[in-house]
């Protein structure tokens, strides 16, 4: 059987399809504005990829912030329950999931069937996520990817307090007015990212096997914040940003339970710390 799982965030679509346990390939690209048709263009590119077509596809599920906007889909997935069936499936002794994207992040509790117990999320403004990150490796003149490698090499442990990308900016260029090293600067942004997630996962309750997906999960420096914060080791699987559109997917190859359909409807557990 011939399955798609198409996850549709804020900032990316990720999609993966599936036979069986074998992946036949993937895509990811921006979902922009038009999301509906970033999704249509990736998907045909996709297909075209795997040498199939739409006809080939039996069943396709979304999941996502904009998982309605998948007009084509056979049902949806909330988020949590996404990255629940597509931890569970490569890492069966998780129990504690930590995604942090773009927009949100969240920690997740999962039962030993990767069923959902309970899940919180962060939504104060950029603050806590990779949009935040952005914004700060811009303050300090260097790119995502290389923020995370000079995070590893600071020597010196500094505090910051800002709560919104704003305030985060102008806190970043008056350190960096002070002369502080950029891998020190780097760390503090990643340790008070870290601070927030962990925050959000202590609501759940941290329990082993504590597993790291969404884009963030691929910012070494930040996941070395986080192990710290925590005091626990966090597992990172192949490919952790494709982990929602692969549980969607593995929902396409299952069925969508009705515990499942009814968590889309429920009022979402939240930290709420503010807008900025």
């Amino acid at each position: 059987m011939i399955v798609a799982g198409i996850d549709v965030g804020g900032k990316n679509v990720h999609i993966v399809i599936k036979k069986d346990d074998q992946v036949l390939g993937k895509v990811t690209g921006p979902s922009g504005i038009k999301k509906a048709e970033a999704v249509e263009q990736l998907y045909d590119e996709v297909l075209k990829k795997a040498g199939l077509t739409r006809k080939d596809v039996e069943r396709v599920v979304a999941t996502g912030s904009a998982a309605k906007r998948v007009a084509f889909a056979n049902g949806a997935v909330p988020d949590a329950a996404a990255d629940a069936r597509g931890v569970i499936k490569l890492i069966p002794t998780a129990r504690t999931i930590i995604d942090v994207g773009a927009e949100e992040g969240r920690a997740i509790k999962i039962s030993p069937e990767g069923k959902v117990l309970d899940f919180a999320i962060n939504e104060k403004c950029a603050a806590g996520t990779g949009t935040f990150i952005e914004a700060m490796s811009r303050a300090l003149e260097v790119s995502v990817d290389e923020m995370s490698k000079i995070t590893l090499q600071s020597t010196q442990t500094l505090s910051t307090n800002a709560q919104c990308a704003v305030f985060g900016e102008s806190e970043v260029v008056s350190l960096i007015h002070q002369k502080t090293s950029k891998p020190d600067i780097a760390r503090a942004v990643m340790n008070a990212i870290a601070g927030r997630i962990a925050s959000v996962a202590r609501i759940v309750g941290l329990e082993k096997d504590v597993v790291m997906v969404g884009g963030m999960a691929k910012n070494a420096g930040f996941v070395d914040s986080l192990k710290k914060t925590i005091e626990m080791d966090v597992k990172v699987p192949e490919d952790p940003d494709y982990m929602g559109a692969l549980g969607a997917a593995e929902a396409a190859l299952t069925g969508v339970t009705t515990e499942e359909v009814k968590a889309r409807v429920l009022e979402k557990k939240t930290i709420s710390e503010g807008k900025g």
